[in-house]
């Protein structure tokens, strides 16, 4: 006969295998021209069709802040929306952005973009393809991952919005904007420290500019005295506000 501790010890680890693969969320993969990158879903428990947030980690990846992006992913599937973690680095690509100097890396980061942005279209392709998709599809970028958002955004009409954290645009396609080549991006809102020291502010408020331009919808939030990746802390009430703007932002624009 199995002792009550023996079966609370059972209980015990079955609800913490539980657990553990709703933090993990479903896994699938993407194939954007010979590559094939992992996306995690979460997927909130609203039942239907619903709209769906893409989020692009910064160069260091996702596992080394896992519970900080993992703050935005319960945000939005607790207001019914989906989360899709898309990791978007080929090896080449993390082995060129850990090992080079900054300069070197800002140079492959140009070369890029064009592929990164290929592998958000795949990516949004396949959550349109879902049976529980409402059609409605954001993205949310953090730092380098704002960049590949905010290129995908332009070239890619099906994305419904943008929200960026201490990010802009490449300047490749800012170019292309100002020129009136490129005449299209989603409402967007940019969240950036004013103290940020790894990407000009100016960068952000370059984004808003253009998508004032090309006559979008923006907000622009600055934050006094916060450094790059503010939002990632455990104890500063501004992570709170601006996962709270973030959230809020998506559910306005991605309501049916």
């Amino acid at each position: 006969m199995i002792s009550r501790r023996a079966a609370l010890a059972t209980i015990a680890a079955l609800l913490s295998s539980v657990a553990a693969r709703s933090a993990q969320g479903e896994q699938f993969d993407v194939t954007s021209g010979q590559d094939s990158l992992p996306v995690s879903r979460y997927a909130a428990a609203a039942d239907g069709k619903r709209p769906a947030v893409i989020v692009l980690h910064g160069s260091r990846g996702i596992e080394l802040r896992a519970r900080a992006y993992q703050r935005y992913a319960d945000a939005l599937t607790t207001r019914g929306i989906d989360s899709y973690f898309l990791r978007y680095m080929t090896p080449a690509d993390m082995a060129a952005l850990t090992s080079a100097a900054h300069e070197s890396r800002e140079v492959y980061e140009t070369t890029r973009f064009d592929g990164w942005a290929d592998t958000v279209a795949a990516t949004v392709t396949a959550v349109l393809d879902r049976s529980d998709s409402s059609g409605r599809i954001g993205l949310l970028g953090f730092s380098l991952g704002s960049y590949i958002a905010a290129e995908a955004a332009a070239r890619d009409r099906r994305i419904t919005a943008l929200a960026v954290l201490y990010g802009g645009m490449p300047q490749a396609m800012a170019a292309k904007i100002m020129a009136t080549k490129v005449k299209h991006l989603p409402p967007l809102i940019a969240l950036h420290g004013e103290a940020d020291k790894n990407v000009p502010i100016a960068e952000g408020r370059q984004l808003v500019a253009l998508g004032k331009l090309v006559g979008a919808e923006t907000e622009f939030v600055p934050y006094p005295g916060k450094a790059h990746g503010f939002d990632f802390s455990d104890t500063d009430p501004m992570t709170r506000d601006a996962i709270d703007r973030v959230t809020r932002f998506f559910q306005a624009t991605l309501a049916v």
